[in-house]
């Protein structure tokens, strides 16, 4: 007898200047669009945003997203230094926690690869029962960051921040996420786990 799988609706918002204007093409909806539909065996609603580094304007999607029943929002884009960059300021701003985490756990993925990742200031926070999480900009990043680092092998190296996004919205109410154990194995405790997916 086949699962079957929760459907869940995933908000993923681009956040680029230049993207949302026309000059180049955004790659941060279509990357985030393949990974997760590749990681998950739910089916998905996107819900995509393309929209300018505006503080206001990203809390008012992160909101909207929130309330159109999204239970997770991914961010991408707008994490750095630079003066246009709000998009964390943005997040917090419609925050009800923050989960320190998994920016902590992004930032050491990416120190693996290149020493300004410490300049990176991804957050993530919950807003009713939806996580809200930003990533980095870069397709490449994407991956790494949610799926962790995996040697020659396939063995897990380092654990990518998706492996804790199904119980944490477990936690706060939301869908029960599975994932595709191949792409991104995710972690519960043998008590959270539900015993008609092994079906």
């Amino acid at each position: 007898m086949t699962p079957t799988h929760d459907p869940v609706t995933i908000g993923i918002v681009s956040i680029s200047d230049r993207a949302s204007s026309g000059v180049y093409e955004d790659k941060g909806l279509p990357a985030l669009k393949d990974w997760l539909t590749r990681a998950l065996k739910n089916p998905i609603t996107f819900a995509p945003r393309l929209i300018p580094d505006e503080q206001a304007g990203i809390s008012a999607a992160l909101i909207e997203l929130v309330d159109a029943g999204c239970s997770l929002v991914l961010t991408t884009g707008g994490t750095g230094p630079a003066l246009r960059d709000v998009t964390p300021e943005a997040t917090l701003a419609v925050a009800d926690k923050e989960m320190p985490g998994f920016g902590e756990q992004m930032r050491q993925i990416s120190l693996r690869f290149v020493p300004t990742a410490i300049l990176s200031r991804q957050v993530a926070v919950i807003r009713g029962k939806s996580l809200i999480i930003n990533l980095p900009g870069q397709p490449k990043s994407i991956q790494e960051t949610l799926e962790g680092l995996k040697g020659p092998d396939g063995a897990q190296l380092v654990n990518g921040i998706f492996a804790a996004v199904p119980y944490c919205i477990d936690l706060i109410g939301g869908p029960y996420f599975e994932t595709d154990e191949l792409v991104c194995k995710a972690f519960r405790p043998k008590s959270a786990l539900r015993a008609a997916s092994a079906a």
